[in-house]
């Protein structure tokens, strides 16, 4: 599991997503500060976790809220990175993975990716993540057009979803990352 302290370490994997590409489209890296509140804020319901190479941070996985209302609490966003030197060796799939497992013991039933998309793959964006989330058997639910721009360039948004489990009638509670985690580690 993140925590704070490893806050400069995540941001060093997703600053080069930032500046080099447009899978976030945020344009400007934030803080280590501001990631430190990020990851703050994450870790009071959601796992945040990372990969570890000795003891170098190559990648980080973390779900949050997909809508703030209590009626979507089944239901997640889910995101991953990884360092760039890192790619290519199966370390994504492992830690979304691991971050499934925490999210079934949490009661969460519906994943959900919001991944930046262009029909045809440019300097700053091509279709691993899509390829990847199919391989993991999200499947695509929605296509927004042009919807974000960066680089000087329009760039596509589609949401793929992987579901979990069965939704029962009466679901039980979500339990939040707080209050799961000491049995998960022991």
């Amino acid at each position: 599991m993140a925590t704070e302290a490893d806050a400069a370490e995540i941001l060093k994997i997703y600053a080069s997503y930032v500046t080099d590409t447009a899978i976030t489209f945020e344009y400007e890296s934030p803080s280590v500060a501001e990631f430190s509140q990020r990851i703050e804020k994450t870790l009071r319901k959601y796992p945040y976790i990372v990969a570890l190479e000795g003891s170098r941070v190559v990648g980080f996985a973390y779900a949050a809220a997909f809508k703030a209302r209590a009626a979507y609490d089944w239901a997640v966003e889910t995101t991953v990175y990884l360092a760039q030197d890192c790619k290519g060796k199966g370390l994504g799939t492992k830690l979304y993975l691991a971050l499934e497992d925490i999210l079934r013991r949490q009661n969460i039933m519906n994943l959900n990716a919001c991944i930046a998309y262009t029909p045809g793959a440019d300097t700053h964006l091509d279709q691993t993540s899509v390829a990847f989330h199919e391989h993991l058997g999200y499947t695509k639910v929605a296509h927004f057009t042009k919807c974000g721009y960066k680089f000087g360039t329009w760039y596509d948004m589609i949401w793929m979803e992987k579901i979990l489990g069965p939704h029962p009638d009466r679901p039980e509670p979500v339990i939040p990352i707080t209050e799961l985690q000491d049995k998960l580690f022991r």
